[in-house]
């Protein structure tokens, strides 16, 4: 992994609020093994407490019996221990791997808390990871999109965040926007050395670079929040039409209830399709049409929702007459990419000629690879190739910042063009576009965002 650029957040120092943390760091069920997490400055003497015999030696696992205050013994365990400054956190971190279960690991977290830790809140370990510069905002945020992803692609990209590729982008970006402000420093504090003042005309050059730069990077939001979130194809036409049958094809799975009674799907229904290139949200939603019945109308409601957010919609009929209603009840409810879908190919005599742009058979397959070949490309042709192993923007809170960032130039460009504002004052757009970039990537500690990045972080992450 590449040096985190957030390690300029504490400098060398160790950032610990005196507490010594601990959390059971895998899910509770039935499995072979669990992982209990210690994490402070009492990792040590917790150790010595509780374990027999206690490991001396960093980053080697060792065979343990934990005992309780009354010197009884707990569990058997494999304890390593990792030392500060080189351990995840940048704390003392004690990880010790208990048999698995109900029982065992909450017995052995039961004896570290009475020893003296206390129970960490969700995602404390890596939010400790951060201030102690081990990791930036945008690595700890990669980290609970890998543990989140549901698709191969969200997961590449992930892990290329975590690598630290957006990271090094948004630290090159924001090193440049300061290299401007110390343009503007020069030009404010020597203007009578040799070199004389610093043109306006380059000074105006940067920044328009730099917004450039920052529209660049904000362009590869669409296609990252569509990687990460999986592409919204949404399902829709009339009822009875076979949308429901489709979907589980796609799927290669009965997800939705398939019958003859028109109106079945009441509500939609969601699955992620994972493809090689775009991961998709796959909706089934319930058939368009005019009804009376109140659960019904809730149902078509929520569909004219999805229609709304839909990067593709698939317009599913049997018939033309159907295909032609779908087309109809579509255009006023999305702008995004319509694809016409005769969906009972195998019911279509061969002699009639349908007017979609796919003809498919749920029952046989057919036409289901062309189908999603077609909705690949209609998904390219919108947003891009979807690079997952470019760094790009994946969140709400990146495109924020980026988008601050790229304001404060443009209103430093037009001051700075216009000349309206003296150098002292037009720098301070400069000043807020680095910091928004520094929140980003947690250069610049604001609790606020800190407590936004981890909050659904889980506990013993």
């Amino acid at each position: 992994m590449s040096a985190p650029l957030g390690a300029r957040l504490a400098g060398a120092d160790v950032v610990s609020d005196g507490d010594t943390i601990a959390a059971i760091a895998t899910p509770t069920g039935r499995g072979a093994l669990a992982i209990v997490r210690l994490s402070g400055p009492g990792v040590r003497a917790i150790a010595h407490a509780l374990l027999d015999p206690v490991p001396e030696t960093a980053r080697r696992a060792t065979h343990c019996r934990v005992r309780d205050h009354a010197g009884v013994v707990i569990d058997d365990v494999v304890a390593t221990l990792y030392l500060t400054p080189h351990s995840f956190t940048g704390d003392d971190l004690l990880e010790l791997s208990t048999h698995g279960g109900l029982v065992a690991p909450t017995a052995v977290l039961a004896a570290v808390i009475r020893a003296g830790a206390r129970q960490a809140d969700g995602g404390e370990f890596t939010r400790r990871a951060v201030l102690n510069g081990k990791l930036d905002l945008l690595q700890a945020e990669a980290i609970g999109d890998v543990i989140d992803a549901r698709s191969s692609a969200a997961h590449r990209a992930a892990l290329r965040q975590l690598d630290g590729g957006l990271s090094q982008r948004v630290g090159a970006l924001r090193s440049r926007i300061l290299d401007l402000e110390a343009l503007l420093a020069y030009d404010v504090d020597f203007p009578e050395e040799d070199d004389g003042p610093v043109p306006r005309g380059r000074i105006q050059g940067v920044a328009d670079e730099l917004i450039a730069a920052l529209d660049a990077l904000l362009a590869t939001g669409d296609r990252g929040t569509l990687v990460h979130d999986g592409a919204l194809v949404v399902l829709a036409g009339g009822p009875n039409v076979g949308k429901s049958s489709l979907f589980n094809a796609l799927l290669g799975e009965a997800r939705a209830i398939v019958t003859d009674v028109p109106g079945t799907t009441r509500d939609a229904i969601e699955a992620v399709l994972d493809l090689p290139g775009w991961p998709l949200r796959l909706v089934d939603t319930a058939g368009l049409r005019e009804t009376s019945d109140v659960v019904e109308q809730l149902g078509i409601a929520a569909s004219s929702r999805y229609l709304g957010q839909a990067a593709v919609v698939l317009a599913c009929g049997d018939d033309e007459a159907t295909l032609d209603a779908a087309r109809a009840a579509l255009r006023e409810r999305t702008t995004a990419p319509v694809i016409t879908v005769a969906t009972k190919g195998d019911l279509i005599p061969k002699r009639e000629q349908m007017r979609a742009d796919v003809v498919v058979s749920a029952r046989t397959g057919a036409g289901l690879a062309e189908l999603l070949a077609l909705v690949e490309r209609r998904l390219s042709e919108q947003h891009g190739e979807a690079a997952v192993d470019a760094p790009g923007l994946t969140r709400a809170r990146h495109l924020a910042a980026v988008s601050a960032a790229g304001a404060e130039l443009r209103a430093f460009g037009a001051a700075w063009r216009d000349d309206v504002l003296p150098a002292t004052v037009a720098a301070i757009h400069v000043r807020a576009a680095a910091e928004a970039l520094g929140e980003l990537i947690g250069v610049v500690q604001v609790d606020d965002v800190l407590d936004a990045v981890f909050r659904r972080f889980c506990v013993g992450k």
